[in-house]
Order: structure tokens, then C-alpha cells, then sequence
């Protein structure tokens, strides 16, 4: 990559990053590329010619913040922990791109992601999956996870929070519990053993 390739990549990537902090912060509908560009030190021009229009640019704006949940994400669920470390680090843990996300900007990401086109269900389905089959398995070995519960079983349980996840009107509730969702999930309601 020359030097004029970096200087691009750094731009775009500067444009998205200054994006994602004015979403989380105002929601998707309330940020003008006007403001976009001021806080990224580019113009509106620049970012029309990088991106074509704010649509797309949103979608841009979503793959790149997905990534970066992912990555760190991806990095817990492949240390070398005990399943019950890595279990407490998901729910305790939240990462630097989760931590910082807003109601307004989990409605607009949730929008997306109930389009049924969304770069979050295809990380979800190609990545995120198999890892978390590795997962339910290691815990499975260390006797955590009981043997009688399917991989099945536990994705279809999966399946009906991501389904009802999509729905708009759930986001405003779910968002302010996730963390006692996520403990409801892996421990259910009798809780800790």
C-alpha cells in the first residue's frame, strides 16, 4: 500500500470513526454529514466521494462498529480460559465499542439488523456461531453446560432472544436489562449453583 493509499484509508476511517461517536451519542436521523465532517476534519465532499450518500455511509458506519465488538468479542471467546472465566467476562466485561452505545443508536442498529440484510447476522452466522458451539462444548467438558442440552436446544433458545431482539418495539426495554438477560441466559432463573 503507498503512501496515498494510507492517507485514504486513515481519512475514511477517521470519517467513520468520527460518525460512530455522533450516532451513539445523537442517533442515526439527528447528525448531519455537515457535522460528520466537522468532527472528522474533512468536507461534506469528501465524505460523498468516499461514501455516496449518508445511507450508505450508515451502513458503512454499522460494519465497522460490528467489527470492532467482534474483534474483541472473538478475542474472549478464544483465550485460554475456564468457561465459567468466559462466561463471567461476557457478562461482566462489557467491551470499549459495547460500553459506549446508546438507546437511540441500539433502536437504529437493531433496525438494520431486523432488515434481514445485516453484516451483524452474517458475522453472527459465519463467525460467531461456530465459536459459540466451541463454546457450549468446552463448557460441556469442564461440566458446566449439562450433556442433555443440545447444541440444538441452546441455539433455538438463542434464536428466540435474536428474534424477539428484532422486533422494534423491544429495544427500549431490552437495552437497560441486557445484563441481566445475558445472566438469565447462562444461569437461568434459579441463578448460580
Amino acid at each position: 500500500m503507498d503512501g496515498f493509499e494510507k492517507r485514504r484509508d486513515q481519512k475514511k476511517k477517521n470519517i467513520l470513526k468520527a460518525a460512530l461517536t455522533l450516532f451513539m451519542e445523537y442517533g442515526i436521523h439527528k447528525v448531519a454529514i455537515a457535522e460528520i465532517a466537522k468532527k472528522a476534519s474533512v468536507s461534506q465532499v469528501t465524505i460523498y466521494n468516499y461514501f455516496d450518500s449518508k445511507d450508505n455511509l450508515v451502513r458503512f458506519v454499522f460494519k465497522f462498529y460490528v467489527d470492532q465488538v467482534w474483534k474483541e468479542q472473538k478475542e474472549l471467546l478464544e483465550r485460554n480460559l475456564p468457561f465459567n472465566e468466559k462466561i463471567k467476562k461476557i457478562i461482566f466485561e462489557k467491551g470499549t465499542a459495547a460500553s459506549q452505545i446508546s438507546e437511540k443508536f441500539f433502536q437504529d442498529f437493531m433496525k438494520d439488523y431486523a432488515s434481514g440484510q445485516s453484516y451483524a447476522e452474517e458475522i453472527y452466522e459465519k463467525e460467531a456461531l461456530p465459536l459459540l458451539i466451541k463454546l457450549f462444548n468446552e463448557g460441556r467438558e469442564q461440566g458446566y453446560i449439562d450433556a442433555e442440552v443440545s447444541d440444538e436446544a441452546i441455539l433455538f433458545y438463542l434464536k428466540m432472544f435474536q428474534e424477539y431482539l428484532q422486533r422494534e418495539d423491544s429495544t427500549k426495554m431490552a437495552l437497560p436489562i441486557a445484563e441481566e438477560l445475558t445472566k438469565l441466559f447462562f444461569y437461568g432463573i434459579a441463578g448460580k449453583r
